[in-house]
């Protein structure tokens, strides 16, 4: 499998807001990241995905401050974080998998004690507490008990938390896990208002369509090591198996396709046909252009080009299956 690396940054290519090289870190005997560089832009969103294990949440939490590394360079928000962890602490905010909110007492009783924990004059947290409650739709709850508010509303308050003071790099370490799907859908909403303000968003996640709607690039970790590092459609051409799908109801017309075109897969139960494809205009219209001169006309028409799910077994050898995305085909009729 081609992997794509992850460069260096030129002096005309964005500022990186998280650099690491040759990051370790084991447990015992067992390696969990083994030697990976990373290089996430600033102002964007990227997402380590990898199974159950890969270890996803350890590089948060490394790159956190939370645990130190056992070799690697690293810098976080410009600071070394071996020299100047205080400094990355200073710039960054972390939402992890399970909720930090205080259930006993009231959203706005939540970040009014982070405004405390952050020194902030007691004017400028309920300024600022104010602000985030009306910025994650939480002003009609603020006043509730947090323990009442639906997973939806704990994870917005929970991100709402780590903003309170001025962070510009947001670590997301499966923030929409459990969440209904429109929970999920108000969580990237938010997710894409931060970066359109200028936070850096790390993110990982078990949901391969979650990375592909928000990361401006993914890295895909398996046994420790990146297996590769693009943007979603960079990844997705590292995996073969694009096709055309065509089905037929005149078994007739089904064997005249079958004579007529090679290379193909055939079902004669289903009466199907797949021509290898990737998808592109020119090669369906060719597609089209030939059912019209044949006179055979076929019941439907799709198209599969490959997904972050192939590309997810692919690189990781099909362990740990992941949350499941959106339907890989999209109908031509």
């Amino acid at each position: 499998m081609t992997t794509t690396p992850t460069t260096a940054p030129t002096a005309t290519s964005p500022a990186l807001a998280i650099e690491a090289t040759g990051l370790r870190k084991a447990f015992g005997d067992t390696t969990v990241l083994d030697g990976i560089d990373l290089a996430v832009p600033a102002g964007s969103v990227f997402s380590l995905l990898g199974p159950n294990g890969a270890g996803k949440t350890t590089a948060v939490k490394i790159l956190s401050t939370l645990i130190g590394a056992d070799a690697g360079e690293l810098r976080v928000g410009g600071h070394d974080l071996a020299t100047e962890p205080q400094s990355v602490r200073a710039a960054i905010g972390v939402t992890g998998q399970f909720s930090a909110v205080d259930g006993l007492i009231t959203g706005e009783e939540n970040l009014l004690l982070m405004a405390d924990l952050h020194h902030l004059p007691r004017r400028e947290g309920r300024r600022v507490t104010a602000e985030l409650l009306d910025r994650f739709d939480l002003t009609e709850a603020a006043r509730r008990p947090a323990a009442g508010y639906s997973g939806g509303m704990r994870r917005r308050l929970d991100i709402a938390m780590t903003l309170v003071g001025e962070v510009r790099i947001l670590f997301l370490d499966e923030p929409t896990t459990g969440l209904d799907p429109r929970s999920r859908h108000t969580m990237w909403r938010m997710v894409r208002e931060l970066v359109a303000g200028g936070v850096t968003v790390f993110l990982t996640t078990q949901y391969l369509d979650e990375a592909d709607e928000l990361a401006d690039r993914i890295a895909v970790l398996s046994e420790g090591r990146i297996a590769a590092t693009g943007t979603a459609d960079e990844l997705k051409r590292l995996v073969p198996g694009g096709h055309v799908r065509l089905r037929f109801t005149d078994p007739a017309a089904y064997r005249s396709a079958v004579a007529a075109l090679r290379d193909i897969t055939t079902d004669d139960e289903a009466l199907t046909v797949r021509i290898p494809s990737d998808g592109t205009p020119r090669e369906l219209r060719s597609v089209l252009d030939w059912l019209d001169a044949a006179d055979v006309e076929a019941a439907e028409l799709t198209v599969h080009t490959p997904d972050l799910d192939d590309v997810f077994f692919a690189l990781t050898g099909g362990a740990d299956k992941p949350a499941a995305t959106t339907a890989p085909e999209e109908a031509l009729r």
